[in-house]
């Protein structure tokens, strides 16, 4: 009978060794998985901060009613023109050039007229002619009236000789007429300065082609007198009440920013422009040095008194939506209000509100076009608001 092999034990190092490196894998594994759920955790709460929008707050700024009413204006001549070419022809010559102080009636440019020429000449034969056969028919129409006293010759036959002559009276009148339409039209190839003022613009030289015939029409000359300004302002109805007749105001320009002009109103529309909701109001100054410039801006601030109650806000946190115009609040749990407000004075980079808003709040500036009411922002440099 065989005897069975006796197996060695196996060595205590060798255990020792399995067991260590079972332990260790097990740690490392949930080590590896705790910081995997640290970086997943760490990861939302990036995503989750990154979600909510961050916005600034400005404060709303009172307006006192000591505020004057500041709008912008456009500046106009008192009296402009555009001269076109009333006859067709080619440019002779031009006698006042842009910045020439011109008196009415003062030629400024000449048109040769050739064809226009041969019209009168022969518009002035035509006459000629019906003075001729009107002298004829006069001497005959007497020669029977005087042969019917002794009826020499029947009354029809001297009514005939009578209707002639008026025909060939009215075929003078006539003659004269056109000759006269003529004249009229070849006046017009010397143009005239319409009234005492300065050539703004010459747009024509010799030998150009002007008038019906030309292939584009554009003015020869522009002429204004500005020696008085006329002022343009789109007031807001709030203050269409006050722009009567004689108010007056004072005007400042970029070109002289330390200087102001004092104008005083003559004339509004009478009526509130529905697209813009403003009441247009037109001004005069006085402008004998000519520092006031037509189709210049000008700021006039009238000499009216603010509302009370009303506050200024930056244009920049306008909300312009289907709902109408509105601003963005931020309550004490970081939540958006959206509010409506009404539009005063647009004063450029700031507005003015009349209702909607008080001064004791603070708005958001610049706020996102998907910034929607009840929603959750962060604040940004709330300690300055």
């Amino acid at each position: 009978m065989q005897a069975e092999p006796v197996q060695a034990p196996a060595p205590k190092g060798l255990k020792t060794a399995g067991i260590v490196a079972v332990v260790t894998a097990v740690g490392i594994v949930a080590a590896g998985a705790l910081v995997r759920r640290g970086d997943t955790h760490e990861a939302q709460s990036w995503s989750d901060a990154r979600s909510v929008p961050t916005v600034h707050l400005v404060a709303v700024k009172g307006s006192s009613a000591s505020d004057a009413l500041t709008l912008p204006g456009t500046m106009q001549a008192w009296n402009a023109a555009k001269l076109y070419a009333r006859v067709g022809g080619y440019v002779s010559a031009w006698y006042k050039d842009i910045g020439a102080v011109v008196g009415a009636g003062t030629p400024l440019g000449k048109i040769d007229t050739p064809e226009l020429d041969q019209q009168i000449v022969s518009a002035r034969a035509a006459l000629v002619s019906a003075q001729a056969h009107a002298s004829l028919a006069r001497s005959t129409a007497a020669r029977w009236n005087d042969l019917l006293t002794d009826n020499s010759v029947s009354k029809q036959e001297a009514d005939e000789k009578n209707g002639d002559l008026a025909v060939r009276n009215a075929a003078v009148q006539a003659a004269r007429a056109d000759l006269g339409r003529l004249l009229a039209q070849k006046a017009f190839s010397t143009v005239r300065a319409p009234f005492a003022g300065t050539v703004t613009s010459r747009n024509s030289d010799i030998g150009d082609l002007v008038g019906p015939g030309a292939s584009a029409q554009q003015p020869m000359f522009s002429v204004a007198d500005t020696r008085k300004i006329r002022i343009y302002v789109s007031v807001p109805q709030n203050y269409s009440a006050g722009m009567t007749p004689g108010l007056s105001a004072t005007l400042t320009t970029p070109d002289y920013p330390a200087r102001s002009f004092s104008a005083h109103v003559i004339g509004n529309s009478g009526a509130i422009n529905q697209q813009t909701g403003t009441f247009q109001v037109q001004l005069i100054a006085d402008n004998a040095d000519g520092a006031l410039k037509p189709g210049g801006y000008a700021q006039v601030r009238f000499d009216v008194r603010g509302q009370s109650g009303t506050v200024q806000i930056p244009s920049s946190a306008l909300i312009f939506r289907a709902q109408g115009t509105q601003i963005a609040t931020v309550g004490a749990d970081h939540h958006v209000h959206l509010r409506a407000i009404t539009i005063g004075r647009d004063l450029g980079q700031t507005v003015e509100v009349t209702s909607g808003l008080s001064a004791a709040q603070k708005i958001v500036d610049n706020p996102p076009d998907s910034l929607a009411n009840g929603e959750l922002v962060r604040v940004e440099d709330a300690k300055h608001g």
